[in-house]
């Protein structure tokens, strides 16, 4: 056997599959949004199985407690770039294939030029507003997107939006979840998670990704599945062959308006700001750096009357930019801010001062 082909000898030998559908990795195109808990073990699975061209995007940073569930990173590597360092190493551990790093932040504006080079997109976002903008984005562009999340202990996965026979498409993200308040739902950094099961949904995804291109197999489409890793019990709820949403154009994203540690810290004194920490309670009994207690849930329904502007705070700045764009949405002409990083970011700055 050659030696292009001598890395792949063990899965060319399952039956069914053979130099034909290792030459279908090899002229694959994959788009892996989110090179975090699920983003690492799929981009791993899918460079090593041979896939010709890896597009890895990320505007993130490793942190430090990134590293208990984002596998491809060391402790020497905090502070540095997520999409950078991931190429970096799947390229050391498959030089065969084509690594492309994309550190820009996805957006309506940039999210259709992005997609169109791919031939499928892996979802591994941990942020609502992204899912729905990749999979508008997707149905736009017929694009099969494999759908991915992690909480706590518990994980999903489908195989969404793909080409049905009859010229029909699979249902989307907006089937599955049409009127959930993201809002309201923590992600990893605020609610936790198991890091064993960003690598069981993540392999899962590359998984499914992988009898996409090669169409061996039955892939998840039109069905979802859920796993608990507290209990290793797993079901599949099936949604319908067919979408039942249409899309005819991209929503355009909510941009929180940030403002930073250094900011805010000059201007606490000077009472110019209304300062309101939107975790829950216990959060906020273990720590807090003052001002109201409205849990993001609670904002909706909460009435501004007053003159100063508004700076939302939460544990990473995720919930606190939700709670921005819920209260923009109320209250238009009210100025609202998120407080950058949030109380992680203002721990560390605290550190470095002292």
């Amino acid at each position: 056997m050659q030696d292009e082909w001598l890395r792949y000898s063990c899965q060319m030998s399952l039956p069914g599959f053979g130099k034909e559908s290792q030459q279908k990795l090899q002229h694959a195109k994959v788009l892996i949004v989110g090179a975090g808990g699920l983003g690492c073990p799929a981009a791993q699975y899918l460079a090593a199985s041979g896939v010709g061209t890896i597009a890895i995007a990320d505007f993130d940073k490793i942190s430090i407690s990134n590293l208990h569930r984002q596998i491809l990173y060391t402790t020497e590597e905090v502070g540095l770039l997520k999409a950078d360092v991931a190429c970096k190493k799947l390229k050391q551990q498959n030089p065969q294939i084509n690594l492309i790093s994309i550190t820009e932040k996805i957006t309506s504006k940039n999210v259709m030029g992005i997609i169109n080079e791919y031939d499928i997109v892996v979802d591994g976002t941990d942020n609502f507003e992204t899912k729905y903008l990749l999979n508008d984005a997707c149905v736009l562009t017929k694009k099969p997107f494999v759908y991915g999340a992690i909480y706590q202990y518990e994980g999903q996965i489908s195989v969404l939006n793909v080409l049905n026979n009859d010229g029909t498409f699979s249902p989307n993200y907006r089937d599955l979840f049409p009127d959930v308040n993201a809002a309201q739902i923590p992600n990893c950094a605020d609610g936790g998670v198991m890091p064993t099961i960003a690598g069981i949904i993540g392999c899962m995804q590359a998984n499914e990704v992988i009898k996409y291109i090669t169409k061996t197999g039955d892939l998840l489409s039109g069905k979802i599945l859920m796993i608990d890793a507290s209990t290793l019990q797993s079901r599949i709820i099936k949604t319908g062959t067919v979408t039942k949403t249409i899309i005819n154009k991209l929503v355009e994203t909510n941009t929180a308006q940030l403002i930073s540690i250094e900011e805010l810290n000059n201007s606490l004194d000077k009472n110019v700001f209304e300062l309101i920490d939107v975790r829950t309670i216990e959060e906020r009994n273990i720590f807090n750096i003052g001002g109201k207690h409205i849990p993001l849930n609670e904002i909706e329904n909460y009435f501004w009357a007053i003159n100063k502007p508004t700076i939302f705070y939460c544990e990473s700045g995720k919930r606190s930019a939700a709670a921005v764009n819920t209260a923009k949405q109320k209250f238009p002409s009210h100025e609202f801010y998120s407080l950058d990083g949030g109380m992680k970011a203002w721990k560390a700055s605290e550190k470095i001062l002292n």
